[in-house]
């Protein structure tokens, strides 16, 4: 199947794009890395006033949404440029606290978060255990089973990339309970992963962009590395994968309101994720150790690329939920 974005669409894309190419984003990502934020608030308010938390929110509480294929136009550019923070995240925040119902949580926190002027995170355990950028957040959520909590953190994390800052959580204030939370619950998790899946394949995209231009420069034996038939092979099966993970994305965006869109997005993040990572693989072989020097901006996406291939869910984890739903 074949999709094509319409001309508002292609042009919600552009425009993020030239936000986030004139941002310099490596230099934002390196001082979140560290836990300076000042660039990246200025960046989360500038993507929020173009409209990338807006897609996700509802035109009552102040958005324009939901409207997944624009957020998944958006997620490819935050994933080609690796913008450092909790975007995805924040939309399925976004959508749990829509679906909750409870109009005293919606109306202080979904205007704000399609305006940017709030930072929100989300742990979602066990398939999101952590609360990225917990520190920074005005506020951080926890399911804990059938109870909607504020999220206590506790200490940073460790992670593949050091810009993902990954904080364990504990329940604090309960906000909600009932059966009501773990299906908001349920459809949040379904966007976040779409999102994610969106990320993975601008990711993708990226990398294998810099890796053809480099492979073109590159010399070795007198030629330019680019010409040696292995590595056109690898930089062809980058690319193939990519474009098959690209239609699945889009298609589970077209799905969203529909019963298939769990098992779609599911089979979504599977592709992406093992596109992205394999296009990650191969521009470390093209580059050489060069690709995984930290002054070397492709490393940023070398890294981020690993760091989503098993957030919100690995690919085993979501090829046992197409199954399942197949099988159902």
């Amino acid at each position: 199947m074949r999709f094509v974005l319409d001309a508002e669409q292609r042009l919600f894309g552009e425009t993020l794009g030239k936000l986030l190419t004139e941002a310099a984003v490596p230099g934002v990502v390196r001082d979140w890395a560290t836990g300076r934020r000042e660039r990246g608030l200025a960046l989360w308010r500038s993507l929020a006033d173009a409209g990338v938390f807006a897609v996700a929110v509802p035109e009552s509480a102040g958005g324009a949404g939901p409207l997944p294929v624009e957020l998944v136009t958006a997620f490819h550019e935050l994933g080609r440029h690796g913008a450092p923070g909790p975007y995805a995240e924040a939309v399925a925040a976004a959508v749990l606290l829509d679906r909750l119902g409870d109009e005293a949580i919606a109306g202080r926190w979904l205007p704000a978060i399609a305006e940017g002027t709030a930072l929100v995170t989300l742990a979602l355990p066990p398939a999101v255990p952590y609360a990225l950028d917990a520190d920074a957040a005005g506020l951080a959520l926890l399911v804990d089973g059938g109870r909607l909590c504020a999220a206590v953190p506790g200490g940073v994390r460790a992670s593949l990339d050091p810009a993902r800052r990954l904080f364990p959580v504990t329940p604090g204030e309960v906000l909600a309970e009932g059966p009501r939370v773990a299906a908001a619950a349920a459809e949040a998790y379904d966007m976040g992963v779409l999102a994610c899946a969106a990320q993975l394949v601008g990711t993708g995209r990226r990398l294998l962009e810099v890796s053809v231009d480099y492979a073109r420069t590159r010399r070795q034996f007198g030629r330019p590395i680019g010409e040696f038939q292995a590595v056109k092979h690898h930089l062809a099966d980058a690319l193939v994968g990519l474009e098959y993970a690209r239609p699945l994305v889009h298609g589970a965006a077209l799905a969203y309101g529909t019963p298939d869109f769990a098992r779609d997005v599911s089979a979504a993040k599977a592709a992406a994720a093992e596109a992205a990572y394999a296009a990650a693989k191969i521009a470390l072989q093209v580059h050489g150790a060069i690709g995984y020097t930290d002054e070397y901006d492709p490393s940023l996406l070398i890294r981020r690329a690993r760091a989503l291939y098993t957030a919100w869910g690995s690919p085993s984890d979501h090829r046992a939920r197409v199954v399942a739903s197949l099988a159902g």
